[in-house]
């Protein structure tokens, strides 16, 4: 398999769980200011969206969209425990926080990304991230990970743009659950191989 990547950005999640899952892969920066390659391949030309995460499977088929490709992975490596089984109540427990962090929080964040982004509205973006991260703070209480205490694929995507935090400015200390989760997250070895893969760690 092939990861394309771009150091720190939301493919950080996939990485942290090809890592997790130990799966063979080989891993591609796709920067997304250049979107070249280390070949010096346009990466439009593997993706003509030019966003990351994407995975090239070993037969050549393509899988898009971070949260779908993190439950890919979590099925190749069932005995890892990353994601529940399929069509059990957990799965889709699993698949509400995937696409709360992604509609809710990645989504979120875009807005403080784009220096067109007028001041006043920046302002509103963060009190409403800050509204979401303080209720993802109360649903952590006395719980190791978000489904409890098995690490998932959910908490690699939220530990990936939570990251986002501290450059943007989003103080996360008074969020004494969600900090100590982190924490724990960053403590862990496949989420220490994927942060240092993308030079984030020395």
């Amino acid at each position: 398999m092939k990861l394309y990547y771009s150091p720190g950005a939301c493919s950080l999640s996939p990485h942290i769980a090809l890592e997790e899952a130990g799966l063979a892969y080989e891993a591609i920066a796709a920067p997304t200011k250049t979107h070249k390659l280390p070949d010096g391949t346009d990466y439009y030309t593997i993706n003509p969206l030019g966003y990351v995460p994407l995975l090239q499977l070993d037969d050549g088929t393509l899988l898009r969209e971070g949260p779908v490709i993190v439950q890919y992975i979590a099925d190749q490596a069932p005995a890892k425990k990353l994601a529940p089984a399929n069509g059990t109540l957990a799965r889709y427990q699993l698949q509400s926080w995937l696409n709360f962090v992604g509609t809710e929080l990645h989504k979120g964040f875009s807005p403080l990304f784009n220096p067109a982004t007028p001041a006043e509205y920046k302002t509103a973006v963060i009190e409403r991230l800050q509204s979401r991260l303080k209720w993802v703070d109360g649903e952590l209480a006395g719980k190791q990970y978000l489904m409890g205490d098995q690490f998932s694929v959910a908490d690699g995507y939220l530990f990936a743009i939570t990251n986002w935090a501290a450059p943007m400015n989003i103080d996360l200390s008074p969020l004494a659950n969600l900090t100590a989760w982190r924490a724990r997250v960053a403590a862990r070895p496949g989420v220490q191989q994927a942060m240092k893969a993308e030079g984030l760690l020395k």
